[in-house]
């Protein structure tokens, strides 16, 4: 199902095989999505392969790569950022929020049972939204979307030990680090770099993030381009030497042996298996 408000577009669909195999995921390529997956499910996201332990949320923003292996009865809800998103929003449940932009972790909400009641019952009442012609269905539309990136937000910072009103300024610095991350990845790639850009020692920002995190900055901006090379390297026609420079490797030689170094593969060999 497809709502179109003007230039807004919203819309939900079953997640399956079924759906990969006509075609569907690629035309919502550019799309924002959030997924609801059930228990036991298994998924396969930038190129990972995951089972589900619960029932659980994904937020996918459109550089993500999702690929249903065996996934039953799970729902995709997509949107435009036209329809929804940060220009409009408040920036901790917007499009940049930490659900969408997370360098840290692929962004998996874990759900108990009472949490997935809540969540499948937002899910039902946009079903019926969608069918509805009312005036009000897109504000509605748009308030149930929220309603689920609000509570995901909430469970997300309940499940890091962030959920304090005085651990705010942690959940807006962790933010700040993964925008300039996605922001600067492909220019910026040192501790030293993100530090100035947030005002911090480089000392500071390790600390800051191993708030949330288990791996180190460094780890983490160098786990962000090793991502976007595998992208581009499965799903592109560019070159090694191509990919090397658009990631500011003016030696395409040394890219090669951080890649190698960082996945056990060389590219070209990566670029085979996928």
């Amino acid at each position: 199902m497809l709502k179109e408000f003007s230039f807004k577009q919203f819309g939900n669909l079953t997640f399956s095989k079924k759906a990969i195999e006509e075609g569907l995921l690629a035309s919502l390529a550019d799309h924002i999505k959030i997924l609801f997956i059930p228990k036991e499910a298994i998924i396969q996201v930038d190129f990972k392969e995951f089972r589900m332990e619960t029932d659980a949320l994904l937020f996918i923003n459109p550089r993500v790569i999702v690929k249903p292996c065996e996934t039953v009865d799970g729902q995709l809800i997509y949107f435009n950022r036209d329809f929804y998103c940060v220009e409009i929003h408040d920036q901790e449940v917007a499009c940049d929020g930490i659900l969408y932009n997370n360098v840290f972790e692929i962004p998996f909400i874990a759900l108990d049972e009472g949490q997935s009641k809540d969540i499948q019952k937002i899910i039902q009442e946009i079903q019926l939204e969608m069918k509805s012609e009312d005036l009000s269905t897109e504000e509605m539309l748009r308030i149930l979307l929220k309603l689920i990136i609000l509570k995901s937000t909430r469970i997300w910072k309940q499940q890091h030990q962030l959920a304090d009103t005085n651990q705010q300024s942690d959940v807006q610095f962790l933010r700040r680090f993964s925008k300039l991350v996605e922001q600067h990845y492909k220019t910026h790639h040192t501790v030293a770099d993100y530090a100035e850009l947030l005002f911090v020692t480089p000392k500071n920002l390790s600390k800051k993030i191993g708030l949330i995190s288990k791996s180190t900055p460094n780890d983490i901006i160098k786990d962000r381009i090793i991502l976007e090379s595998k992208r581009l390297l499965a799903h592109t026609q560019m070159t090694v030497k191509e990919i090397a420079f658009s990631l500011n490797y003016e030696d395409d030689a040394y890219f090669v042996r951080f890649f190698q170094k960082h996945t056990g593969l060389s590219p070209l060999s990566f670029r085979k298996q996928f």
